[in-house]
C-alpha cells in the first residue's frame, strides 16, 4: 500500500508550476502506513507558501482515486526545504519550461547578488536581476543585457 500511496501522491503537480510534480521538486518527503491508515509528509519550498494547500487537497484526491481512503497529509517544517531536494528530471523541466533551475551551490551568493544566471533564451550570462521576486516567491525576475528579454529563475536556498 505504500509504495501505490507514494505512486499516487507522486503525479500531484504543483499548481504554480503545473510542469512540475511535487515529487520533481522534492517537496514529497514521505508516505507511511500507520494502522492501514495512510500519512503523506510534505515540505514547503517556502514557509508559509500558498500553494501547498492546494496541494494537500489534490494529494487526497489522487490518493482516493488510487482506492487510499482516508489519508492524512502533514507539513513537515524541518529540515526546511532546499533546492538539492529537486530531482534532475525536475530541473530538466525547468529548464524547457523557460525558467532556470536553480544553480549548484549557489544559495548564499545568491543572496548578496553574486551570482551570474546564465538566459535561458541566448545562453548569455550578461543578465540582470529585476526582482528578487517573480511570479511566485521561490522565483526571481531577471533579464539578459544582450537579448533584452526577461526571464524567470528558481531561487536556490
Amino acid at each position: 500500500m505504500r509504495q501505490r500511496a507514494w505512486n499516487a501522491a507522486a503525479t500531484v503537480v504543483d499548481p504554480e508550476i503545473p510542469v512540475l510534480t511535487i515529487a520533481d521538486l522534492g517537496i514529497l518527503r514521505d508516505v507511511a502506513v500507520h494502522d492501514g491508515r495512510v500519512e503523506v509528509a510534505i515540505t514547503p519550498t517556502y514557509s508559509g507558501c500558498p500553494a501547498m494547500s492546494m496541494i494537500g487537497l489534490e494529494i487526497e484526491l489522487a490518493l482516493e482515486q488510487a482506492g487510499i481512503a482516508g489519508a492524512r497529509v502533514r507539513t513537515v517544517l524541518s529540515p526546511a526545504w532546499t533546492t538539492a531536494w529537486m530531482t534532475v528530471e525536475g530541473r530538466r523541466k525547468l529548464a524547457e519550461y523557460g525558467i532556470v533551475p536553480p544553480q549548484d551551490g549557489g544559495g548564499r551568493r545568491a543572496l548578496f547578488g553574486e551570482d551570474t544566471v546564465p538566459c535561458p533564451r541566448c545562453g548569455s550570462v550578461h543578465t540582470e536581476r529585476l526582482s528578487e521576486f517573480g511570479s511566485t516567491s521561490c522565483k526571481a525576475l531577471w533579464r539578459c543585457t544582450d537579448c533584452r528579454e526577461p526571464f524567470e529563475y528558481f531561487k536556490c536556498h
